[in-house]
C-alpha cells in the first residue's frame, strides 16, 4: 500500500507543479492583457518594442524565409519528378510557405532573438530590485514592462511573416525558373491562381498568437526569475525553449481549427 501511495505522489507531484504553473501563466497573460486596455499608454516604450522586435529581426526571418523557399522547390522538384507532377511545385511552395513555413519559422526566429532578449532585460531588472523601485515609485510594472511588449509582438510578427512569405515564394520563384528551368509566366500564374486569401490570412493569425506567445514567455520567465545571475541565464534559456515549444504546439491547434473538415 505504502508502494502504491509513493508512486502515486511521484506523479502526482510534477502534475500539481504544471498545473500550478498553467495557472499563473494564465493569470500574468490576463492581467498583462487587461493594460492593454486601460491607461495610461507607454507609447514610447511600444514603439521601442516593436522596433526590436520587428525591425530589427527583419534580417534573420528575410534569409531564413528565402533559403526556406528555396531548398522547398528543389525538394518537392525532387519528389514530384517521380511522379511526373512537376507543375505542382509553385502549388505546393506558396502553400506551404504562406500556410505553415512563414509564421513557424519566423516565430522560432524571433523567440530565439527576442524572447531571449526580453527575459534577461526583464530578468536583471527583477534580481536588481528595479521592478520594486518602479512600484515604489507608482509606476505599475505590469503596464509598463509587459503590456506594452505584448501589443508589439502581436503586431510586430504579421509584418514579419508577410515579408517572409513574400521572400519565401520569391526564393522559390528562382530556384524554380534560373535552376529546375521552369518557365517564368506559368510559374507565377500558377501561384497566383492556386494561393487563396484564407491561406494567407490563417498565417497571419499564426503569426499574431505567436508574437503574443514570444512575448508572453520573454516577459513571465523575467518577471518571475530569482538568484542572481544564474536565475537571469536560467530564465532566459526558460523563455526560448518554452516559447518555441508552445509556438509548435499552437501550430496545430490553429491549423486544426483553420483546415480540419
Amino acid at each position: 500500500m505504502t508502494t502504491i501511495l509513493d508512486f502515486l505522489a511521484a506523479i502526482g507531484r510534477p502534475v500539481i507543479g504544471l498545473c500550478r504553473a498553467a495557472g499563473a501563466l494564465a493569470v500574468f497573460a490576463a492581467v498583462g492583457l487587461s493594460h492593454l486596455f486601460r491607461p495610461p499608454f507607454y507609447g514610447r516604450l511600444f514603439a521601442r518594442a516593436l522596433l526590436e522586435i520587428g525591425y530589427f529581426s527583419l534580417p534573420v526571418v528575410a534569409l531564413t524565409a528565402v533559403f526556406t523557399g528555396m531548398v522547398l522547390a528543389l525538394q518537392s522538384y525532387t519528389g514530384f519528378a517521380r511522379f511526373s507532377a512537376q507543375g505542382a511545385v509553385a502549388n505546393l511552395v506558396v502553400l506551404s510557405v504562406t500556410r505553415e513555413l512563414g509564421p513557424v519559422l519566423a516565430g522560432l526566429m524571433v523567440a530565439g532573438r527576442i524572447g531571449a532578449a526580453m527575459a534577461a532585460e526583464i530578468g536583471t531588472m527583477r534580481v536588481t530590485d528595479q521592478i520594486d523601485a518602479l512600484s515604489t515609485l507608482s509606476t505599475n510594472p505590469m503596464k509598463y514592462l509587459v503590456a506594452p511588449r505584448l501589443l508589439a509582438g502581436i503586431i510586430a510578427l504579421p509584418l514579419l511573416v508577410v515579408v517572409a512569405d513574400i521572400l519565401g515564394v520569391l526564393g522559390g520563384f528562382i530556384v524554380s525558373t534560373l535552376k529546375l528551368g521552369f518557365n517564368v509566366d506559368s510559374y507565377v500564374t500558377n501561384t497566383v491562381n492556386f494561393v487563396q486569401f484564407d491561406d494567407v490570412l490563417s498565417g497571419l493569425v499564426k503569426a499574431a498568437v505567436f508574437g503574443f506567445i514570444i512575448a508572453l514567455m520573454g516577459c513571465y520567465q523575467g518577471y518571475n526569475s530569482k538568484g542572481g545571475a544564474q536565475g537571469v541565464g536560467a530564465a532566459t534559456t526558460s523563455a526560448v525553449v518554452s516559447a518555441s515549444i508552445l509556438i509548435l504546439a499552437f501550430d496545430y491547434v490553429l491549423t486544426e481549427m483553420f483546415f480540419a473538415q
